[in-house]
């Protein structure tokens, strides 16, 4: 799961259908660690106060257990140094986090969630689904 779909359950008003998949799939979908840092850096960045409590309640509580965090490894990291190769040699760089995040999902078969579609678009053997929509995006591998 990308960032964006972890932090929608703390706005005001979270999409309700993206809610009700996050529950029905705790135990089946996972957390990249890069995605990890990002939400709680989000956190760790803001002055003590009870917003920063409930975020850091809700990081620590609720996402925490309910899901694995999966890490960048070495099979990852050579996923990313290839795609990256590939995408810089066409002007195409993407930003190097969306490249782990892609890499982690790409090198253990997982379909990588997101509200982001195009942050993910330029890279090869990447399945990609948007909660904000239907729409799915499969792209062919890149033989690393």
């Amino acid at each position: 799961m990308d960032t964006n779909a972890l932090s929608e359950p703390l706005r005001p008003q979270p999409d309700a259908e993206l809610m009700r998949w996050l529950q029905a799939h705790e135990n089946a979908a996972a957390i990249p660690s890069p995605v990890w840092h990002e939400l709680l850096h989000g956190c760790f960045r803001l002055p003590r106060s009870r917003r920063r409590e409930a975020i850091e309640t809700y990081l620590m509580e609720t996402l925490a257990p309910s899901f694995a965090i999966v890490p960048y490894d070495a099979a990852a990291a050579r996923w990313h140094a290839h795609e990256r190769a590939r995408l810089t040699s066409v002007r195409r760089t993407p930003p190097y986090v969306d490249g782990q995040i892609a890499a982690i999902a790409a090198i253990n078969g997982l379909i990588l969630l997101t509200a982001n579609l195009k942050d993910f678009e330029a890279f090869e053997g990447l399945q990609v689904t948007s909660w904000r929509s239907s729409e799915t995006r499969i792209t062919e591998g890149s033989g690393c």
